[in-house]
């Protein structure tokens, strides 16, 4: 047997690639943290050589002492989810005031004075847009919110906690994203659904919006999803 094929099946190496096949994420995030922990294991091994203990055996009492797979994929899958949901977030906090400025500016632009409009707002309308702004408004700050918990919290707690609670957060900003733009499409096509297209771009624009918002729910149960697995 080669001094390669002995590596490769090594404690160390077993436990890393057992690891590795527990955790879901993001490739270079993955790596990241395989790699602390495989210095770690190493540096742990090391210790027990110099205590006189042979290399097979310095290993298997460094990998114990690491602890069992499932128990430490569990801290670093909430680590991966967390490091997923703040990507997420972020796309929250740039994507939806990006897309609400485009719009806007293209309805300028493109289309021109809301007195250009033809049928009148029924009675009902204008606290409908109203709420749906508003909750549009928020919804980058619950982004924010959350960036700084995340980042605040992981000081104080673990992991799986502080993931929890951005989770948490996130999910009311990405849910508050979709139902607002979902209600209001669906009020405004009630009164008058050509409003939706006022001109080629700002059908454009919302098409993309829609794509974007149901795109971040997905983004947001891939991430959190796992992370609530972990938390239960």
């Amino acid at each position: 047997m080669t001094t390669t094929s002995r590596a490769a099946t090594s404690p160390i190496d077993g436990y890393l690639a057992e690891l590795d096949r527990a955790l879901v994420g993001r490739r270079g995030a993955k790596a990241d943290l395989l790699a602390e922990a495989r210095d770690g294991l190493r540096d742990a091994a090391e210790a027990y050589r110099e205590g006189g203990w042979s290399e097979a055996e310095a290993q298997r009492r460094a990998v114990a002492d690491f602890g069992h797979v499932r128990e430490v994929a569990g801290d670093y899958q909430a680590e991966l989810s967390m490091h997923n949901g703040v990507r997420t977030l972020w796309l929250l906090v740039l994507g939806v005031p990006a897309m609400q400025a485009s719009w806007e500016l293209a309805r300028i632009f493109t289309y021109g004075s809301w007195s250009r409009l033809t049928t009148p707002n029924p009675g009902w309308y204008p606290y409908v847009t109203q709420l749906t702004h508003t909750a549009l408004y928020a919804v980058p700050v619950l982004g924010l919110l959350a960036l700084l918990s995340t980042r605040l919290l992981s000081r104080r707690f673990d992991g799986v906690r502080t993931a929890g609670i951005c989770r948490v957060l996130g999910a009311i900003a990405v849910g508050l994203n979709l139902f607002s733009i979902l209600l209001l499409i669906g009020a405004t096509g009630i009164v008058d659904a050509a409003r939706l297209f006022l001109s080629g771009p700002c059908g454009l624009l919302m098409v993309s919006w829609v794509v974007l918002s149901f795109r971040l729910v997905v983004l947001a149960r891939r991430s959190w999803g796992r992370c609530a697995t972990i938390v239960a």
